[in-house]
C-alpha cells in the first residue's frame, strides 16, 4: 500500500470517493513515456551544460561549446515542461529541438570532419529519439485535447431564481420607509 492510499483518505469527507490505488499505472502509457522523456531531457540537458567541451570535441565541433550549452538549456526547459501538468508544449518543444539538433549534426557531418563517424552515430540516435518524441507528442496531444465545443450561452438566464420582478418587489419592500425603522 503506498503512502497516498494510506494517508490520502484522512483529509477527505466521508462522501468523497476513497483513494484505493494511485501511481504510475493510473497514467496512460503515453503519459508514462512523456514523463520518462521529460527526465531524459533534463539529464541530457545537464550533460550538455556540464560537458559541452567534451561533446564538441567528440563531434568534431571545436568552438561550438556555447551552442551546445544553449541546446542543453533548451533540453532542461523542455524536460521541465514535459513533466508539468500541461505537458504538450514541452513535448512539442522537444520535437522542435530535435529538428535543431538534426540540422546542427547535418552541418557537422562534413567530409572534412575527422569525427564524422561519431556525428553519424549521433544522427541515428537523435533520429530515433525524434520518432519517439513525435509519436508521444501526438498521442498525448490527442489524449489531452480539449473538445472544440461551442461556448455555452447563458443569455436566457437572469441570475434571479424567482424571476426579475420578484427581485424588484423585494428591493422595493426593503427600500420602503416602513422597513427602515
Amino acid at each position: 500500500m503506498n503512502m497516498l492510499s494510506k494517508f490520502g483518505n484522512l483529509s477527505r469527507w466521508p462522501s468523497d470517493p476513497k483513494v484505493v490505488k494511485s501511481g504510475p499505472k493510473a497514467l496512460a502509457p503515453s503519459d508514462v513515456v512523456a514523463r520518462k522523456l521529460g527526465w531524459f531531457s533534463i539529464a541530457l540537458g545537464m550533460a550538455e551544460l556540464i560537458a559541452s567541451k567534451r561533446i564538441a570535441r567528440a563531434l568534431g565541433m571545436p568552438g561550438k561549446e556555447g551552442l551546445i550549452r544553449a541546446y542543453g538549456a533548451r533540453e532542461v526547459s523542455s524536460g521541465i515542461l514535459s513533466l508539468s501538468a500541461d505537458k504538450q508544449p514541452g513535448l512539442w518543444s522537444r520535437v522542435a529541438g530535435d529538428g535543431l539538433d538534426i540540422a546542427t549534426l547535418l552541418w557537422a557531418f562534413r567530409h572534412d570532419n575527422p569525427k564524422r563517424d561519431n556525428v553519424g552515430l549521433a544522427l541515428v540516435l537523435v533520429a530515433g529519439v525524434t520518432l519517439i518524441d513525435l509519436l508521444t507528442a501526438q498521442k498525448v496531444s490527442a489524449r489531452h485535447a480539449r473538445g472544440r465545443r461551442q461556448p455555452q450561452d447563458f443569455g436566457d438566464r437572469s441570475g434571479f431564481p424567482q424571476g426579475l420582478e420578484a427581485a424588484r418587489g423585494l428591493a422595493r419592500k426593503d427600500m420602503s420607509p416602513a422597513s427602515q425603522n
